[in-house]
């Protein structure tokens, strides 16, 4: 048996490895279209596209920092309203030593909230 340049043996495929290759490339193909539903699930395509337009993406990260600035600014000024607001509740106690500072607290921030300084 002569082997040929490409490899192969003379004499061609035996009809028996017909069955074991069909296989072996329904199983190949099968794997290829489940790579292939998973790179579309990550939507590669849109990213890769994203990052050869840097204007595009420039804009984008300019707009998620805006819109993450005032959802910071909000939420900071929900918080901050309810501590005070909790401060001022826990200031009417007259608790003895602690009701001084929160009346301090509370007055500071009244007044910088009114724009006037000390």
């Amino acid at each position: 048996m002569k082997i040929r340049p490409d490899g192969r043996k003379d004499g061609g495929d035996k009809p028996k490895d017909l069955p074991e290759l069909q296989q072996s490339l329904s199983a190949l193909d099968k794997r290829l279209q489940h790579i292939a539903s998973e790179m579309e699930r990550t939507h590669i395509a849109e990213y890769v596209d994203l990052l050869n337009r840097p204007l595009s993406l420039m804009w984008r990260n300019l707009l998620a920092g805006t819109a993450r600035g005032v959802g910071i600014a909000i939420g900071f000024t929900f918080f901050a309203a309810t501590i005070l607001y909790f401060l001022r509740l826990l200031g009417a106690l007259n608790l003895p030593i602690i009701g001084d500072y929160i009346a301090d607290i509370v007055r500071i921030v009244q007044i910088q909230l009114e724009g006037k300084t000390y």
